[in-house]
């Protein structure tokens, strides 16, 4: 997608060098900075401290992460060790493990000796093949909204955290089908949510606009009265693990945005590749949730009025607070999942991906 003009993917190998660039998205929306990173232990904490985040891009720099792994050594104890400190990093996200598990595959049957080029030929993969499943969740997305539209005015959307190419390799999930109207020339506008607290909707918005794509960012706990007084198409989120059964972890508040959208008669659509959609869970009471720090809630970070970055207290050191990261939607409340294959109902997940009948 494009930055100031200048296509631009999130992650990308650095010629002539065992190294991989990404986009440094905990200095967004406020600076655009690019983070290089030399080894395994680098994209450990660049998923960890999410300066990649979103599902996809999380496989895609883990994968990465097991080529630069290899540099010094590709003996089987460091490429499993690496594996185990990735998998470590995240834990709702499935793409990061799906990734891993790909990876230790393709890599465990080959000699040491050829296993660094074929990493990165299989990390590369990863990414080109990611770039193609959100590219074609565009087409099927748009498809399913402009069967859904309520007439033919401008199509208004509802998104929650960010699921554009920030969190992908490029084009983005729930945001590719955005993406696919604003370059069809349709009409289209969307209600960023905040979603805090790590205001991700802020990355969403940031984007949106480097693409020119009318928004409007609203609080999180706007989208009920904006659902409830009509004219929104459609709620649009992605996924960091779908369950076989439909159930669906997303980013805190997904859930209360589908209860919102099923209160107001809206379609609520999942959307999602392949390796995001997890077959072996049966639902969604087995998908672990991440805790994370509480700081996230007690810090607020941001620019003053001279645009120097800084944070700001607004709980003491001590408050007791709670915060995870991701909530279960049940199947119940999804109206359609999206993947590069196409939609379905939540319960239909096998109608798109026959194999996973065989395991």
């Amino acid at each position: 997608m494009r930055v100031n003009g200048t296509p631009w993917r999130t992650i990308w190998p650095v010629d002539g060098v065992r190294a991989v660039d990404i986009i440094d998205q905990t200095a967004l929306p406020h600076a655009f900075s690019v983070r290089r990173l030399h080894s395994v232990e680098d994209a450990a904490q660049a998923i960890r401290s999410m300066q990649v985040r979103g599902a996809p891009l999380i496989g895609v720099t883990a994968a990465h992460g097991l080529a630069l792994a290899l540099a010094s050594r590709a003996d089987d104890d460091t490429l499993l060790a690496a594996a185990r400190l990735l998998a470590a990093t995240r834990p709702t996200a499935v793409n990061l493990h799906w990734a891993l598990a790909r990876m230790q595959s393709r890599l465990l049957p080959l000699p040491p000796a050829t296993r660094i080029d074929a990493a990165w030929a299989e990390a590369a993969t990863i990414a080109d093949e990611d770039v193609d499943q959100c590219r074609r969740i565009g087409i099927h997305g748009l498809q399913l909204l402009l069967a859904g539209r309520r007439g033919e005015g401008r199509l208004e959307i509802m998104t929650h955290c960010n699921a554009g190419w920030l969190a992908t390799v490029d084009h983005g999930t729930a945001l590719a089908p955005v993406y696919a109207a604003f370059d069809a020339g349709i009409d289209i506008h969307v209600w960023v949510s905040e979603t805090r607290p790590r205001n991700q909707g802020l990355l969403t918005a940031w984007e949106l606009r480097q693409h020119g794509v009318p928004h409007t960012v609203v609080a999180d706990n706007a989208a009920g009265l904006l659902l409830a007084r009509g004219g929104i198409d459609a709620v649009l989120v992605g996924a960091d693990r779908i369950a076989a059964n439909g159930d669906v972890a997303n980013k805190i508040g997904t859930c209360l945005k589908a209860l919102a959208a099923r209160a107001a008669g809206v379609p609520f659509i999942v959307a999602a590749p392949r390796s995001t959609i997890d077959f072996a869970c049966a639902n969604g009471a087995a998908i672990p949730i991440e805790e994370r720090a509480g700081d996230e809630l007690r810090l607020l970070h941001g620019c003053d009025s001279a645009g120097v970055a800084g944070e700001l207290r607004q709980l003491p050191a001590t408050a007791a607070v709670a915060n995870p990261a991701f909530d279960i939607t049940p199947a119940s409340l999804v109206d359609h999942i999206v993947s590069e294959r196409g939609c379905c109902t939540a319960d239909r997940l096998q109608s798109l991906h026959p194999e996973a009948a065989d395991g």
